[in-house]
């Protein structure tokens, strides 16, 4: 972490602060679909029971678990990376896996028709592009 009155600290912060957004927004989402996966699993047959995804609900919901819980690992990984060592290599990987999570949603929502919720994801989507630009090489 670089000393507040650095110049690195303005850009230091803007690296932490969407990675923990993205941790705590990816772990608490990916360990409710862990714990409750029969919950998620019958809301989600409903939710795409009139979609050309209705057959494929489980293996769906599997692979958001899986890419989920890794954005979450990922960026909270990151988070400790950039903490200790001002380092936004990890934080970089996480938030790029979070916006393939934020990407898979968007696209299920909008197979579903649900426009109101696929109207929400975009905010995210660009807290993840902001991350990912101040996390990215071009930035350093």
């Amino acid at each position: 972490m670089p000393a507040l009155s650095s110049v690195r600290f303005a850009p230091w912060l803007l690296q932490t602060l969407p990675t923990a957004f993205l941790a705590i927004l990816f772990l608490q989402s990916g360990i409710d679909k862990i714990i409750d996966f029969r919950g998620n699993q019958g809301y989600l047959t409903q939710h795409f029971g009139s979609s050309p995804l209705r057959g494929v609900v489980t293996p769906m919901l599997l692979t958001l678990t899986i890419i989920e819980v890794s954005a979450g690992v990922l960026c909270a990984v990151g988070l400790v990376e950039l903490l200790v060592l001002g380092v936004p290599r990890i934080a970089f990987w996480g938030i790029t896996v979070a916006a393939v999570a934020f990407l898979a949603l968007f696209l299920g929502q909008r197979i579903a028709k649900d426009y109101t919720g696929a109207a929400v994801l975009p905010a995210y989507f660009l807290v993840a592009l902001m991350g990912l630009w101040m996390t990215g090489r071009g930035f350093r």
